[in-house]
């Protein structure tokens, strides 16, 4: 069974370690894991493939930018022939404390652009998202400042265990489902 797993960022070397970028992070980490590369010249993004047992896992990194992930989102699904069920879009979460992670099967975009882009473009909210916390500790008016700069020295001491964390999360999504691993994951 084919699954694609998404992570959302922005291309260009002044993005690549903010915290608006933690979605291509976990899928770098999974694909150093794995001993794949990502094939940057793919449409609509970076795509990196490999199995999982039975499972087979198509990552993307959309080079749409954040504001227009659905249309890579919703090519790769069509192309592929991707059930929603087994889709997982991976995505920064100004609600959660830094590091905290929740699998989600539905939901609001929270006013995410990415997110709400998605829904847009599929025409639902009913696809996994894994939210990865980056706090909100930034002054009113300022977020778009605090999702474009990099996580603070104290966040990145803890970084490479969360985002291990992550791509542990995703390897029980593909190999077990959406509902067993909220279970294993989301309180904890």
């Amino acid at each position: 069974m084919k699954q694609l797993i998404v992570g959302l960022g922005n291309i260009g070397d002044e993005y690549a370690d903010t915290r608006h970028n933690i979605g291509f992070m976990i899928l770098d980490a999974l694909a150093k894991a794995s001993n794949i590369v990502f094939d940057a010249n793919k449409r609509y993004g970076a795509l990196a493939e490999f199995r999982l047992k039975n499972q087979q896992l198509l990552l993307l990194k959309p080079y749409t930018y954040m504001n227009l992930s659905g249309n890579a989102v919703r090519y790769w699904i069509q192309k592929e022939k991707i059930e929603l069920e087994n889709l997982l879009i991976i995505v920064d979460d100004l609600a959660l404390p830094f590091g905290v992670l929740r699998l989600k099967t539905k939901g609001s975009d929270a006013g995410h652009n990415g997110l709400k882009h998605i829904q847009e473009t599929l025409g639902t909210t009913h696809y996994n998202r894994l939210r990865f916390g980056i706090g909100n500790d930034f002054p009113q008016g300022r977020q778009i400042d605090f999702v474009l700069n990099s996580f603070t020295e104290e966040e990145q001491k803890h970084l490479t265990e969360r985002i291990e964390k992550a791509v542990e999360i995703v390897r029980s999504f593909a190999l077990a489902g959406a509902d067993i691993t909220m279970n294993l994951y989301n309180n904890k």
